[in-house]
C-alpha cells in the first residue's frame, strides 16, 4: 500500500479527522465531544496603491462605502461557511466581527473574529470571514487597481475545544 497523502493508513496517522478509515472524505461526528466556548482570529493582507486606500478611507469610490460592505460580507460569509466548505458543520454563531486597520500606505489588514459555544470550533468560519470580507474589497476597488492581492490569509488565534489553545507568533510586515 503506498504512504501518500491518499494512503487511509497515513492520514490516520497523520491526525486527519476528515479520513475515515476506508480513505474517504466525511464529516466528523461530533456528537460525543462536550460543548465549550470557542473563539476563532482570522486575518488577511490586502495590498493595493496608495490613491486606492485613500479612495476607500475618503469613501470616494462609485460602488459605495467599501469597508462597511466588506463588513457585511464577511459576517454573512461566517454565517454560510458549512455551505462553502462541504465538511464543515454548520454553526450558531454567537459573535461574527470584521475590523479593518491601515498597515502603511497601500495595506489594509482585514481581522475576523468568530464565537460559538458548540462542539467544534470556528477557525473556518473566522478564516471564510476574513477571505470573503478582502474579496469584497477587491471586488469593490478593482474599476480603479486591478493590481491588488489579497495575501497572508492565516488563522491569528483559537481557543477552546480538545486540541487546546493556538496563538500565531508575530511575523512582522503587517
Amino acid at each position: 500500500m503506498s504512504k501518500g497523502p491518499d494512503n487511509p493508513e497515513t492520514a490516520a496517522a497523520a491526525g486527519l479527522s476528515h479520513i475515515n478509515e476506508s480513505g474517504e472524505a466525511n464529516m466528523v461526528d461530533v456528537s460525543a465531544k462536550s460543548e465549550t466556548r470557542r473563539v476563532a482570529v482570522a486575518e488577511a493582507l490586502v495590498t493595493m496603491q496608495p490613491e486606492t486606500l485613500h479612495a476607500i478611507e475618503q469613501n470616494r469610490l462609485a460602488k459605495g462605502e467599501v469597508l462597511a460592505v466588506a463588513r457585511v460580507a464577511g459576517i454573512q460569509a461566517a454565517k454560510k461557511c458549512s455551505d462553502l466548505i462541504p465538511l464543515c458543520h454548520p454553526l450558531p454563531l454567537s459573535k461574527v466581527q470584521v475590523d479593518f486597520a491601515r498597515v502603511s500606505d497601500n495595506q489594509l489588514k482585514v481581522t475576523a473574529e468568530c464565537r460559538v459555544t458548540g462542539k467544534t470550533g470556528v477557525e473556518m468560519e473566522a478564516l471564510t470571514a476574513a477571505g470573503v470580507a478582502s474579496l469584497t474589497i477587491y471586488d469593490m476597488c478593482k474599476a480603479i487597481d486591478k493590481g491588488m492581492s489579497i495575501e497572508k490569509l492565516q488563522l491569528c488565534s483559537k481557543s477552546g475545544g480538545k486540541s487546546g489553545d493556538f496563538v500565531r507568533e508575530a511575523s512582522g510586515g503587517g
